[in-house]
């Protein structure tokens, strides 16, 4: 992180519904422990604090300085996640040129927002478990897998590379069934679904969910339910609820006219 020591903006969290000038307990991002605060424009607000003109770089010390301030905020208030790191370099900049400019469409935002959390849900295959249901699901990959033993690597190279493609596209499809098994017990559920990229072999869902706060048991009872009934071949890690940030991330350019 460097800066020059002698600018100072304000570091933005959120776009809130606050009518009020509101000072929050959680300290704001960086070592000088700055307050948390609203800077106001009609029944909506900006959560910022003071900050040097710096690059903050995504440490876990600071995505989670950055997080537990919205946590606090979502306790009371509907908002919009700020893209994380974008500082304004003063006040007049997010009164003038982004509560004022964007007023209109961070309420219509606010009101699709109103009331509602982000809900997040990975789902992962054991390892073993799922290749050997590949094996007995399929008679021809398991004949070739059986048919390599005992060949070296060099006279068996082009049917490794068939086993490796046959097994491949068994698994995209295992996971494409697994994913829809998952997704269809949850939407009833939900606002809004958004599917994320797989980021791993073993991984089978990547998902996020818009969902009303009365709704969150429901969610929360069909996790247990998928858990109950999956567990020996699936590892599922569920967060939330969270900042609603595969919904709505509010990007800010200062340099020209704010787009999300």
């Amino acid at each position: 992180m460097s800066a020059t020591e002698h600018e100072n903006g304000k570091y933005l969290y959120a776009i809130i519904n606050c009518p009020e000038a509101r000072e929050f307990k959680e300290r704001g991002i960086g070592e000088r422990s700055d307050p948390v605060y609203t800077i106001n424009k009609g029944r909506i607000a900006a959560l910022v604090s003071d900050s040097p003109v710096v690059e903050y770089d995504n440490s876990r010390r600071n995505m989670m300085a950055h997080t537990l301030v919205l946590e606090e905020a979502m306790e009371e208030f509907d908002l919009l996640p700020v893209r994380f790191g974008t500082i304004a370099p003063e006040a007049d900049s997010i009164c003038e040129r982004l509560l004022e400019r964007r007023y209109e469409e961070f309420s219509q935002l606010l009101g699709q927002m109103h009331g509602r959390v982000e809900l997040g849900l990975k789902a992962f295959w054991y390892k073993d478990v799922v290749f050997d249901e590949v094996i007995q699901e399929n008679p021809s990959i398991r004949e070739l897998r059986d048919s390599l033993a005992g060949k070296s690597p060099t006279e068996s190279h082009f049917d490794r590379i068939r086993l490796g493609e046959a097994v491949e596209k068994a698994l995209t499809e295992k996971r494409r069934v697994d994913e829809e098994t998952i997704l269809s017990r949850i939407r009833p559920h939900v606002r809004k679904t958004r599917s994320n990229k797989i980021i791993s072999e073993r991984m089978v869902l990547n998902a996020a969910f818009l969902v009303d706060r009365d709704k969150e048991k429901d969610v929360d009872l069909e996790v247990q339910k998928l858990d109950e009934e999956f567990g020996t071949r699936l590892m599922f890690k569920y967060v939330g609820p969270v900042a609603p940030y595969n919904f709505v991330n509010i990007v800010v350019d200062w340099k020209a006219q704010g787009s999300a």
